[in-house]
């Protein structure tokens, strides 16, 4: 007889992340002007003071690009002015021309800003097929080789509270994560706004 194969099992388990640390505002004062172009906003001039210190957008060439939960995280927190035309629009305006672009942006944005209350380093996980892809705290991106504690620890997908799902697209979750040795969480946003961070592992009985 052959050997008898073992089905993996898929279980969620509570993340409790260190307590927060105290907020600390970096870097200058001066707030940036950037500019609003549909789905990123943009940073001509001085973007170094958003860029290098708190590890925000991609620069390309002499500009830089923030994504829309960056760019509205910033804005709340006054380091950048967004222009639409001439014009500065307010953190409640750009929330809700992101949620027109992107019926997720609430959880997403949610998540995101959370994460990084708590210290955390936050990047986009386009190419990774997940919302983000986080950090260890401490962790300085650099180009090149990097150790075991510099790569992505965590891949995150974000949802409601009431959003179902199929066993397939859970499983296919773990297995992206386990290909790039991160771990798998899923950020549940409650209708109060509270995240809680599922970590989905892989056990065989």
């Amino acid at each position: 007889m052959g050997k008898k194969k073992h089905k993996e099992i898929n279980q969620p388990e509570e993340v409790d992340f260190e307590e927060k640390p105290e907020y600390v505002e970096w870097g200058p004062k001066e707030v940036v002007d950037t500019i609003l172009a549909e789905d990123k906003v943009l940073v001509w001039k001085g973007f170094e003071q958003v860029y290098e210190s708190g590890y925000f957008g991609k620069q390309l060439g002499d500009r830089l690009e923030l994504a829309l939960v960056e760019a509205l995280l910033l804005l709340k927190r006054s380091r950048i002015r967004v222009l639409q035309g001439d014009k500065p629009i307010t953190s409640e305006q750009l929330f809700t021309h992101a949620t027109s672009l992107d019926k997720r942006f609430p959880e997403k944005y949610r998540v995101y800003e959370d994460l990084r209350e708590r210290g955390l380093l936050v990047r986009t996980g386009f190419k990774f097929g997940c919302d983000f892809r986080v950090y260890e705290r401490g962790v300085q991106l650099k180009k090149g080789p990097k150790s075991a504690k510099e790569h992505t620890k965590w891949i995150v997908f974000c949802v409601p509270e009431d959003y179902t799902m199929s066993f397939q697209e859970l499983s296919r979750s773990v297995r992206l994560a386990h290909n790039i040795r991160a771990r798998m969480l899923w950020a549940i946003v409650d209708n109060e706004g509270d995240c809680t961070f599922y970590a989905i592992t892989r056990h065989k009985p």
